[in-house]
């Protein structure tokens, strides 16, 4: 028996615990709030019931009326973006929560609840308030916060976002957080900041699409970001979309779209060009997002700066004004 005697009952470890993982159950769609859709998506609110302490989810799930031949598409996309956003983490990067299916048997990406509303819900909320253009400071804000996490994406994890726009913004309470989501589309860059895999398509979106991603030969950089990082901040200064503007009449009282009003030959070849801008109604305190705006949309992407770079004069501004805005109290 002398081999028996090796197996010895194992003693219970005193202070170790087991970890038990509890499985994630997803509701229906029509329990939870919706919050936004995008191609072939809708997005949820998920309010996680009997955990108070623990924000909710934002969850991602392939809308139920979309074309079946584009339900693989959209699937695929669904599942890169999770697997991309798992290896992502940064305050101005929407956080990954967990990839599962719902009861329904459809994939979810479950994400941080990154805010209330997106920019793009904002732009068109003060555009039909007539607010006029956000406050400099505002934009300003949202400049640094999203240059932060294209600095982040571009240098740290060689992605190229690949939708930038309002839209991917969100936006918690009055600015306190400013975060990028949807990286569905991203693409990987090399060390020269180029997309590795020729073979792949830059996505995007029409009026935001720089003009090398309109060329068959277009050499897609990082670059491609910032030209549509720089229509974002045109949006909030103009509360328009990019290349839309000559849908707008002064003669028109009525909100209706005529497709007559349209010229699409002026649409298609404004495309990739930096839309036209009224500084002077904007007034000297916009001349920083001004100049950074032109910088960001020259048609050469060589000469349009990096996300880096752009973090670093914002940031020295930051400091100028800070020390500009201190106290000095003499008794």
């Amino acid at each position: 028996m002398e081999g028996a005697s090796a197996f010895k009952t194992p003693c219970k470890q005193s202070g170790v615990r087991t970890p038990i993982r509890t499985p994630i159950a997803i509701p229906a769609s029509p329990f939870m709030q919706k919050l936004g859709c995008g191609t072939g998506v809708n997005v949820y609110l998920m309010k996680r019931v009997g955990k108070q302490t623990h924000s909710p989810w934002a969850i991602k799930k392939i809308n139920s009326r979309c074309a079946k031949t584009n339900l693989d598409i959209y699937q695929k996309r669904l599942s890169e973006e999770a697997k991309i956003l798992k290896g992502l983490h940064h305050p101005n990067i929407v956080g990954f929560r967990a990839f599962t299916t719902a009861k329904d048997g459809s994939k979810c990406l479950a994400m941080e609840y990154g805010g209330e509303q997106s920019l793009n819900d904002l732009i068109e909320k003060r555009n039909e308030e007539a607010g006029g253009a956000f406050p400099a400071k505002t934009i300003e804000k949202v400049a640094l916060h999203v240059a932060l996490g294209l600095q982040y994406l571009h240098n740290e994890k060689k992605l190229l976002h690949g939708d930038m726009k309002s839209c991917n913004v969100v936006i918690k309470g009055d600015f306190e957080a400013i975060k990028i989501c949807d990286v569905g589309v991203s693409l990987h860059l090399d060390e020269n900041m180029k997309v590795s895999d020729p073979g792949v398509t830059y996505v995007g979106t029409e009026p935001w699409k720089p003009k090398e991603a309109l060329e068959e030969d277009g050499i897609i950089t990082d670059k491609a970001d910032i030209f549509a990082y720089g229509l974002t901040l045109w949006e909030m200064m103009t509360l328009s979309v990019p290349h839309l503007e000559m849908l707008e009449s002064e003669d028109d009282d009525d909100d209706s779209f005529d497709e007559a009003d349209f010229d699409e030959d002026l649409y298609y070849e404004s495309l990739g060009t930096r839309p036209a801008l009224d500084t002077e109604s904007l007034g000297p305190s916009y001349q920083r997002m001004v100049e950074l705006f032109c910088l960001c949309t020259n048609e050469d992407p060589r000469k349009r700066p990096s996300a880096a770079q752009i973090v670093q004069v914002l940031q020295s501004y930051q400091k100028v004004d800070d020390k500009n805005n201190d106290v000095i109290i003499i008794d």
